[in-house]
């Protein structure tokens, strides 16, 4: 909820004007209507029309059409393209459901388990493929894929007695037989923040030891045990360029599966004095831009370059 003082600035006359806000643009990645995500648990046989996420690793494999796109395979196109031995019957006990959109199914394969040696290895591609992916709806459904496959690996084994983990049959977790431990995917919250100073935005670049996207963005950190969100806006914003920040306003979230996270998106005012203070071993610099001098991005899949983009547009909520 926001605060009086964070309240204030809207009156009743500008109340229709924050929800438009808050509705935003409609390209981030989640957004897919008009299809429709069903991320419900549940046991499913594949048919020859849903999707197949086969991983190696954390490599997925993805096929070609005529003109070179890519393509997520479906469980038809993947026997045309290689033959019988890649049929639905070969591999319908071994498939793991994942998820829906609206009535179509996607199905996770683990070369790994599987032994499928014949797939070529130029084929598999590292999961950041989807951040120009299209159709927009299917990139989605890959990296949501892509999150789960690496919850899998990731939880083989117990972390408390280190025996092997099984797949639980009636909720999306691994279970250890020997002590009794679950563990469900790991979803870490994370806020991202727009700081403005009137009519600029500082915007950040990451050092290349922290992350490997190279265009400006905006303050991010994971939140702290014990840690509100707004005070992981104050903290981050401090610890990465010196800065104090006000009138910390919640703008939307965003499931990020890139890094297992869940974005929580902030506005806020630039308090006192706007000099940097970088924080090296996370970010290459940071700077002030005024409206027309915000950069262009390549896309607004993300919750922070639809935030960038509301400011230059004179949408963000300091300026309706």
């Amino acid at each position: 909820m926001l605060r009086y003082s964070s309240l204030a600035m809207f009156s009743s006359k500008n109340y229709n004007k924050l929800i438009i806000f808050r509705k935003g643009c409609s390209l981030m990645i989640h957004k897919i209507a008009p299809h429709i995500y069903h991320p419900e648990f549940r046991s499913a046989q594949p048919v020859e029309s849903d999707f197949v996420c086969i991983f190696n690793g954390n490599s997925i494999f993805l096929i070609k059409d005529e003109e070179k796109k890519l393509l997520l395979p479906t469980f038809a196109s993947l026997e045309k393209k290689f033959g019988g031995n890649f049929s639905l019957k070969c591999f319908a006990d071994q498939a793991e459901y994942l998820f829906s959109i609206d009535s179509t199914a996607f199905f996770r394969l683990d070369t790994l388990a599987l032994s499928l040696t014949a797939l070529p290895a130029e084929d598999f591609h590292s999961p950041m493929v989807f951040r120009t992916f299209q159709p927009e709806y299917l990139a989605f459904a890959g990296i949501t894929a892509c999150q789960i496959n690496r919850f899998r690996l990731d939880r083989r084994f117990c972390g408390r007695c280190g025996h092997a983990m099984t797949p639980s049959t009636t909720e999306r977790a691994m279970i250890c037989q020997t002590c009794g431990m679950i563990e469900y995917p790991k979803i870490s919250p994370a806020i991202i923040t727009a700081i403005v100073d009137g009519d600029r935005i500082l915007l950040t670049q990451y050092a290349r030891a922290a992350s490997t996207y190279r265009h400006w963005a905006l303050v991010a950190g994971y939140v702290e045990v014990g840690e509100t969100f707004k005070g992981a806006v104050r903290r981050e914003v401090m610890e990465e360029v010196g800065l104090k920040v006000k009138d910390i306003i919640y703008y939307k979230s965003q499931p990020w599966s890139f890094s297992d996270s869940d974005m929580i998106g902030f506005f806020a005012r630039l308090d006192g004095e706007d000099t940097i203070t970088l924080q090296e071993s996370e970010l290459a610099t940071a700077q002030w831009f005024t409206r027309d001098t915000v950069p262009s991005l390549p896309s607004h899949i993300s919750i922070g370059q639809e935030m960038i983009e509301l400011f230059r547009q004179g949408k963000d909520p300091f300026s309706i």
